[in-house]
């Protein structure tokens, strides 16, 4: 029987880390595909296709096939899929891959099974499904196993998934879909509402990535933002401060703060005080906003911080979750259906 290799899949709302065993992250790509809406041929994948949001024509569509970290269009996302396994594992039809794929804690059965089927479709042996705390635990450097309450909250593309993990399962968890991508949408909202601008998603992400804050600092931050006027209809440059951009983003923070303090109220005591004292750890690449750990802090009380290279943990994690895969094997996103 041939070598086959083990490749763990960060399927996100807004990118695609694949983690292949013994050689680490392989790839990182937007989840973005070009398709001629008229031949449904796939023009681009990835980075490439990304550069062409909101600047196709008629018949090219730069589509995001995954939405709120579930599968919005099955036929794209498994064709995206086959291109980055091909990508990184090679074409072989005899040595497949066995796939462990992360999906949001609160996926639902029908969620489930799309994921599973598109990954075996795509060219996986086998496939395995992890929830996206367990597997950014992983990646943290946390032992799951131990009986002990940790507490991830793990911020992506689409949802923000928040739990406390115990001997390598879910205790209390609960998925939000507020996260990158909403966060985005409120800076659109924001200057449409206070400089009668139009700006596209990718200026929107720029504001957040360059001046975008959760909580109040003493530099107050400041960049140019491009768009289109509202009135005029002519392009406009407008200056935007980080002081904004808190303002724009209070209430989906305020969401994340509130589902953070409502998984501490389902906690069991004993896990809670384990939680209480072990502190709080903010993963994926939503970790990132100035603050947000600042004001997870005050509004729980209990130390928060963000985990070394947060963007890559749930890849890392969901790659080497194989050493659990007893566990996992084990765990309710896998009793039923395991593609062996």
């Amino acid at each position: 029987m041939g070598f086959t290799e083990e490749v763990g899949i960060d399927l996100g709302t807004a990118n695609v880390l694949i983690y292949v065993d013994g050689k680490g992250i392989v790839l990182q790509e937007p989840s973005v595909v070009a398709i001629n809406t008229d031949t449904k041929e796939i023009l681009a994948v990835g980075s490439e296709a990304q550069r062409m949001i909101g600047r196709t024509p008629g018949n090219i569509a730069a589509i995001r096939p995954l939405r709120d970290g579930v599968i919005s269009d099955y036929d794209v996302t498994e064709r995206m899929l086959q291109y980055f396994i091909k990508k990184t594992c090679g074409g072989s039809r005899f040595l497949k891959p066995r796939l462990i794929v992360c999906v949001p804690s609160g996926v639902t059965e029908v969620e489930k099974r799309a994921v599973k089927e598109a990954a075996l479709q795509a060219g996986g042996r086998s496939v395995y499904l992890i929830e996206e705390p367990v597997a950014a635990a992983i990646g943290a450097g946390i032992d799951i196993t131990a009986p002990e309450g940790i507490m991830v909250i793990d911020i992506g593309g689409g949802t923000t998934d928040i739990a406390v993990i115990s001997m390598g399962g879910i205790v209390t968890s609960t998925s939000v879909k507020i996260a990158g991508d909403k966060l985005d949408d409120y800076i659109v909202k924001y200057m449409r509402k206070a400089y009668n601008l139009y700006i596209g998603e990718r200026m929107a992400e720029k504001l957040k990535r360059e001046i975008g804050v959760a909580y109040p600092g003493k530099d107050l931050l400041k960049t140019l933002c491009k768009g289109r006027d509202l009135v005029t209809g002519l392009p406009r440059t407008v200056e935007v401060t980080s002081e904004e951009i808190l303002e724009a983003l209070q209430e989906p923070l305020d969401v994340i703060c509130e589902a953070t303090h409502s998984v501490l109220e389902k906690t069991p005591p004993e896990l809670a005080a384990d939680v209480g004292e072990s502190g709080i750890i903010i993963t994926g690449g939503g970790a990132y906003l100035r603050g947000l750990d600042k004001r997870i802090e005050e509004r729980t009380g209990i130390r928060t911080r963000i985990a070394d290279e947060a963007d890559f943990c749930v890849a890392k994690g969901t790659g080497e979750s194989l050493k659990y895969i007893d566990i996992i094997s084990r765990n309710s996103l896998n009793r039923r259906e395991t593609y062996i």
